[in-house]
């Protein structure tokens, strides 16, 4: 069997990362950029694109030097000292997924919602919400193969209607329309920078696939620049075509499914419809993904030790610990709305990938890393993360910090308790 091992090639993990980048992030979030920037949304996704390209290349060398299956938690091991410290930030990885399975159920929620004709905003959206995060968690308790054949299916498929679209919305685009929406100022512009780093954070999922790739020190680097590099891409062509086929008071009144709603003036309502089944299977892959990582890190968090011990305690084909979290995640897709949850997920993702970026600095030699592009994107990522909190403070989105605080306190608190507990064990 050991022939079989690292039969990955580089496109299939640049196609994992595409993939992962190229779901709910666009479809949810495409449009609340718009808001905050207007015609430089364009702008916004190549600058946070290149920040996520040096962040990128941080995974990269950590894959390469340390292939495994247990990607951003693993990590943090390798240049931690402080093992409190080290447990805080896996379980702050752990939070993110929390609230961004949250943003993207309430994403899906949105588009059946419109699909459907319900009044935007209304108690359908949260039932549609909570609908989707039940069914797609009880059919990852199955554990069956199937469900990874099926990903590959609405992968294929997103693409395609997307190039579509993109292709149909390039002819009729309008260039006046990008100078009629509402140019930004410097918080906002931070903003939403903050938010459409979080549309490229898939790309964290791509150092799992390591240990199974073929020559993981060359072919890593090469997967996760070409994966990012497309996708940033796609989302400059689409943001382009979208604001520029869309009047700032559709995109004002349907930002949560902007997407959608550009394709209706360019491709009539069967284009709509369209977009919109693309976005839904988009959430739907992508909310498959994020619960198929929780399930696993708290199972494997419960087990070190790191998380209480009702993640150790079985049910029904888990633990009491993760029917807890996906509790959690429903009272969050249900009590928060779509933009203050993608506030708080963005601000978590680049918490979370600042800590990589420290450890891949850290120990560069020994992951072979060049040591001045590490530290233009940990500088670069700091700034964003900086001026994203003071546009959230300047716009006075005080449950976003609230909840941002929360997160965060909730987090240090468990890793500090978690290795006290372990010690006195000892």
């Amino acid at each position: 069997m050991s022939h079989h091992k690292k039969q990955i090639g580089i496109f299939s993990v640049a196609a994992l990362g595409i993939g992962s980048m190229v779901g709910a992030g666009v479809f949810a979030l495409l449009g609340e950029v718009g808001l905050y920037v207007g015609p430089n949304t364009w702008l916004v996704f190549v600058l946070s694109g290149i920040v996520a390209l040096f962040s990128g290349y941080s995974y990269a060398r950590l894959s390469a030097y340390s292939p495994t299956r247990g990607g951003v938690t693993d990590f943090f091991r390798l240049g931690f000292t402080s093992p409190r410290i080290e447990r805080s930030f896996g379980i702050l990885y752990m939070v993110t997924i929390v609230i961004t399975l949250s943003l993207i159920g309430k994403a899906f929620g949105a588009y059946l919602s419109h699909v459907l004709h319900f009044p935007a905003n209304s108690i359908w959206m949260n039932i549609f919400a909570s609908g989707i995060l039940i069914l797609l968690t009880l059919l990852n308790l199955m554990g069956s193969k199937t469900v990874g054949r099926v990903e590959v299916l609405f992968v294929f498929i997103k693409l395609v209607i997307l190039t579509g679209f993109i292709i149909a919305g390039s002819m009729t685009l309008k260039p006046q329309m990008l100078e009629v929406h509402t140019h930004a100022s410097a918080p906002s512009f931070f903003a939403a920078m903050g938010l459409a780093f979080f549309a490229y954070s898939g790309y964290g999922l791509m150092s799992c696939a390591a240990k199974d790739i073929k020559n993981p020190e060359k072919n890593m680097p090469r997967a996760f620049m070409l994966s990012i590099s497309v996708t940033m891409v796609l989302y400059v062509i689409l943001a382009l075509v979208v604001l520029g086929n869309i009047t700032p008071k559709i995109l004002a009144e349907y930002s949560d499914t902007a997407v959608a709603q550009a394709a209706e003036p360019i491709l009539g309502h069967w284009g709509f419809v369209m977009m919109s089944f693309a976005a839904l299977i988009a959430t739907a892959s992508s909310i498959t993904a994020n619960i198929f990582s929780l399930f696993n890190i708290s199972q494997e968090m419960g087990t070190t030790g790191t998380l209480p011990k009702i993640f150790t305690i079985p049910m029904v084909k888990s633990t009491r610990g993760f029917y807890l979290l996906m509790f959690i995640v429903l009272m969050l897709a249900n009590f928060f709305n779509l933009d203050s949850i993608a506030n708080v997920a963005s601000a978590t993702f680049l918490m979370c990938y600042l800590g990589v970026f420290w450890v891949s600095i850290k120990i560069h030699k020994k992951i072979k890393a060049n040591l001045w592009i590490l530290l233009i994107g940990f500088i670069s990522m700091i700034v964003i993360f900086t001026m994203f909190i003071s546009s959230m403070v300047s716009h006075n989105q005080w449950s976003q910090i609230l909840l941002l605080l929360i997160a965060i306190v909730i987090t240090l608190v468990t890793g500090w308790r978690s290795y006290s507990a372990e010690q006195q064990a000892l």
